[in-house]
């Protein structure tokens, strides 16, 4: 791939992520920037910004009025591969935020797109780059061989968008693309890149909140490895306080990991006395680092840290917790299948 010095970014989905990708690259020395959002608030207020040269309702309008060296996608997922396929089939390098897409059909056919483009694609399991959860990655060999790992995320969505009424969110809606499976995904893919794909999921996706959406809002998963090893992930959209965490025991300690308070405490004895680290990193730190790993792959000197068949093995996870949820059994999963 040519390098590639980003003068103009496409902004796709001017909410929150949206403006947050915005304000990340321009401080990292982008310039300009244009928008897309079927939301005539959000172009009306982006297109008050200096950085911000056009403000469209939709990808095929921004492409018919200029060109772009690069685009975020930050829609709900229910848009990412139509909009992706635009972007990519115009030699447009992506930076898309998770999940990938609703369904494993539609993401396979990006992948096949993305493939004949020849273009970057950067995935945004933003918490690949997050600097705690790099070295709880980089420690899990201290604890020996592992029995058995632990992922919770639990946070009322009432309290995510408190500008707004959560009603009124993606996440509240199945058809957009929301619900705790595919947003909180993240975590499938923290398992993932700890410790590859599993053998095969038992999973329940389903409604048990009195939340008015008609979205999942509560996942439990069991993943099986072929070693024995047994990983339990729990998600859900109803929990306070909030809680992410990650509990990984082995034969010769369990190492654990917190996001509040950010740290990482070890054990290897009855002791109440953990060995902890603290952090200070902001949340904003990872969607930093993730904007700098994009700008390196334009600029010829990174591989994708997270790439489109990372994505599409989430996607596949995300299938057998459907089916699993569907027909009451465990699934097996493809090995070295991306």
């Amino acid at each position: 791939m040519v390098p590639i010095h980003p003068k103009h970014i496409l902004i796709v989905g001017a909410g929150s992520a949206g403006k947050r990708h915005l304000t990340n690259l321009h401080d990292l020395g982008v310039p300009q920037f244009s928008a897309v959002d079927p939301r005539a608030d959000r172009r009306e207020e982006l297109s008050a910004q200096s950085t911000v040269l056009g403000a469209y309702e939709s990808v095929t309008a921004a492409l018919d009025a200029a060109h772009f060296d690069a685009a975020i996608i930050a829609s709900p997922p229910r848009f990412h591969v139509e909009q992706a396929q635009q972007l990519l089939k115009k030699h447009i390098p992506v930076f898309m935020e998770k999940p990938l897409c609703i369904g494993l059909q539609e993401a396979l056919t990006l992948q096949q797109t993305a493939k004949s483009s020849g273009t970057a694609f950067l995935m945004g399991y933003t918490y690949r780059w997050w600097p705690p959860l790099q070295q709880f990655r980089a420690r899990l060999d201290e604890i020996g061989p592992i029995r058995h790992a632990k992922f919770v995320m639990s946070a009322h969505l009432a309290d995510w968008h408190p500008w707004e009424s959560y009603q009124d969110f993606f996440m509240a809606s199945k058809e957009l693309g929301g619900g705790a499976l595919l947003d909180e995904s993240h975590f499938l893919d923290l398992m993932y890149w700890f410790f590859g794909t599993p053998s095969a999921l038992f999973g329940d996706a389903t409604k048990l909140s009195n939340l008015d959406i008609d979205s999942d809002d509560n996942v439990d998963i069991i993943g099986f490895y072929d070693d024995g090893m047994r990983v339990s992930i729990h998600l859900d959209l109803y929990g306070r306080p909030h809680t992410k965490l990650i509990s990984v025991t082995g034969e010769n300690g369990t190492l654990e990991w917190s996001f509040d308070p950010n740290c990482i405490r070890f054990s290897n004895d009855m002791s109440p006395d953990w060995q902890e680290t603290s952090f200070s990193y902001e949340r904003n730190e990872m969607f930093v680092q993730a904007s700098k790993s994009f700008l390196n792959m334009l600029g010829g000197t990174e591989t994708a840290p997270c790439s489109l068949d990372d994505g599409i093995a989430v996607m596949r996870m995300i299938e057998a917790v459907r089916q699993s949820t569907a027909e009451g059994r465990k699934i097996s999963l493809p090995k070295g299948d991306a």
